[in-house]
């Protein structure tokens, strides 16, 4: 789903690239504050440290290093995952210090990228994480993923008496009036946390636009995989069946590692779920959203409108 009106400082110009391209030629946005950001494909393995919720930490660390292994990617590490239900950024920067293995790791500079989730709002966790893998790394990246909202209702925990059939009650107008305040108060955070440091650090996973735009699928009855929105969640909650893993973890690995996940194989989440209809087309179209939803994010790092290959 893409979004107007956001684009902020980010997208003062844009060096397009496409794929194909010779990867040893960089490619760069030009921001406004007068710093770059890197934006061609990265081949080689990251080390990685996930901070999150169960909207994130449960499943992205290890779907993501599936689709690595998948994309060829030799040398992706899981420095470590922390997990915390229900979690804003902060919660896992109160870990005592003698047990916070995300902050071990990233005054070690042992951290490439630090992947983090937040519940609603954005919070002070994500500003002290940053700047602290920044101090320890002039290179590294930090990504927040945005979210879909909990049992499509802004507020929580969620009241009594919600049901996972709940989200079939839910219109394509509706989505979009109640995401759209999220979604701009996310971006309007994470400009604003770059311009402070004057080069973008942190980068947005646009996972709730994909999923939005999925759910429209839905609706319109474009997807043969899934009847109903529902279909695509375990519980009133929203946490993800397998393909909504997939796809989560898609635009995570599109913005991780700043190329097209369109044509990897089946990930292993979906495979072992041995559902006739979590197919190769399901997969495709998958790829497809995340891709869409991450170069229509002007925060995601990546140029924007990339041509799927």
């Amino acid at each position: 789903m893409m979004k107007t009106g956001l684009f902020f400082c980010f997208l003062a110009f844009v060096s397009l690239t496409t794929f194909g391209q010779d990867n040893s030629q960089p490619t760069w946005i030009t921001t406004n504050t007068g710093s770059q950001t890197q934006t061609a494909p990265i081949a080689t393995g990251l080390r990685v440290f996930t901070c999150g919720n169960s909207f994130h930490a449960w499943y992205v660390p290890y779907v993501m290093a599936d689709m690595a292994q998948k994309a060829g990617i030799e040398g992706h590490v899981i420095v470590g995952v922390s997990k915390i239900g229900g979690s804003q950024a902060i919660q896992h920067w109160d870990v005592p210090d003698d047990k916070n293995e995300a902050k071990a790791a990233l005054i070690a500079g042992k951290v490439d990228v630090l992947t983090l989730a937040c519940m609603l709002h954005p919070d002070d966790g994500i500003e002290k994480f940053t700047r602290l893998a920044y101090e320890h790394n002039p290179n590294v990246r930090v990504t927040i993923q945005e979210f879909w909202i909990p049992g499509d209702i802004f507020k929580w925990p969620l009241p009594d008496g919600k049901s996972v059939l709940d989200f079939d009650a839910s219109t394509v107008e509706s989505l979009k009036a109640l995401h759209a305040p999220y979604f701009k108060e996310m971006d309007d955070y994470v400009a604003a946390l770059n311009a402070k440091l004057g080069k973008q650090v942190l980068f947005v996973v646009p996972a709730g636009q994909a999923i939005l735009a999925l759910r429209s699928k839905i609706i319109a009855g474009e997807v043969p995989a899934f009847a109903k929105q529902s279909d695509l969640f375990t519980d009133a909650i929203g946490h993800p069946q397998p393909p909504l893993e997939a796809l989560v973890s898609y635009c995570n690995f599109a913005v991780v590692y700043r190329r097209s996940p369109v044509g990897l194989s089946i990930p292993d989440c979906m495979a072992h779920a041995n559902n006739p209809k979590w197919d190769d087309s399901l997969n495709r179209l998958l790829q497809q959203i995340a891709w869409d939803a991450v170069t229509h994010e002007p925060l995601s790092g990546l140029p924007q409108s990339t041509p799927t290959p």
